[in-house]
């Protein structure tokens, strides 16, 4: 790895890594050459960005202190913000640089989104994007079948949350990283896309492979309450119906609240997140 680019992914490690959060560089090239134009990233090929990811640790690390300090003010979704305070506390760590941050939910005004997070992580080497293509002589005909990364320490139980975009620092002889197919067989790979896709529920599909380490029970309870019951469920306080002014030592983003459905999800590169739409969590 160029020294410019470890410095810059040790910095943001720095950052993230604390709170359950992993980082991978890639050339905006990469990205792009799977792409059609429409997707694409408008920024030279040889451009340095960073894939972020979340671990199982993240919940612990980093979204139950979030909602301890923040929990009186009017969250759209917890989790999306506490990426997004976290995300900016990158661009806070580097104030000499130019830093364009994507997250994971973002959408352009025609609800195409920013960023196709899972084809982001395959070409950064954090996670296998496993698609039907994948599959020789698929048994699935006229069913719509969605792709899903699988990590190669994690399985299923983690989720993509963004990317970090370096305008202005090329790095061409960036060498590429492959992702770990960790799931090699075709028979595994059905069983895989059979239980993201069918029976998601159960939450099975993300053993993909054997975990390090999974979502605690709390976690997954988390993520399989309604919204709006989330907080208590932490023993916290529910959101003011009114927003409060910002705190003074937790400054943070806001993201655009979520909408249901994604007109990318068709097939190919082009499915953005790691869970299918109706997933009761990352």
């Amino acid at each position: 790895m160029e020294p410019k680019v470890a410095e810059l992914k040790q910095k943001i490690e720095d950052t993230l890594c604390p709170f359950g959060f992993e980082v991978y560089p890639f050339q905006v090239a990469w990205y792009n050459e799977l792409l059609p134009p429409a997707f694409h990233l408008p920024l030279p090929g040889p451009t340095l960005a960073f894939l972020v990811l979340s671990t199982p640790a993240m919940f612990d690390r980093a979204l139950k202190p979030f909602l301890q300090s923040c929990h009186l003010r009017m969250l759209t979704d917890p989790v999306d913000q506490c990426v997004a305070y976290h995300l900016g506390r990158v661009r806070e760590s580097l104030p000499e640089l130019q830093i364009e941050i994507i997250a994971d939910y973002e959408v352009h005004p025609n609800r195409r989104p920013k960023i196709l997070a899972q084809t982001a992580a395959h070409v950064a080497g954090a996670a296998y994007y496993y698609q039907r293509q994948d599959v020789e002589a698929d048994p699935w005909g006229n069913q719509r079948i969605s792709g899903v990364c699988i990590h190669p320490r994690f399985g299923g139980w983690f989720a993509i949350r963004g990317v970090v975009l370096l305008p202005g620092i090329e790095v061409p002889d960036l060498p590429p990283r492959k992702p770990h197919d960790c799931v090699p067989t075709r028979a595994d790979r059905i069983v895989l896309l059979e239980g993201f896709n069918f029976h998601w529920r159960d939450w099975t599909y993300r053993d993909a492979v054997t975990p390090q380490e999974r979502y605690s029970e709390e976690q997954k309870a988390y993520f399989s309450t309604p919204p709006a019951q989330r907080l208590a469920l932490l023993g916290l306080a529910q959101p003011s119906e009114k927003p409060s002014s910002p705190s003074p030592d937790l400054p943070f983003t806001t993201p655009a609240p979520k909408k249901p459905g994604n007109p990318s999800r068709a097939r190919s590169w082009l499915s953005p997140r790691v869970s299918p739409p109706a997933s009761p969590g990352p």
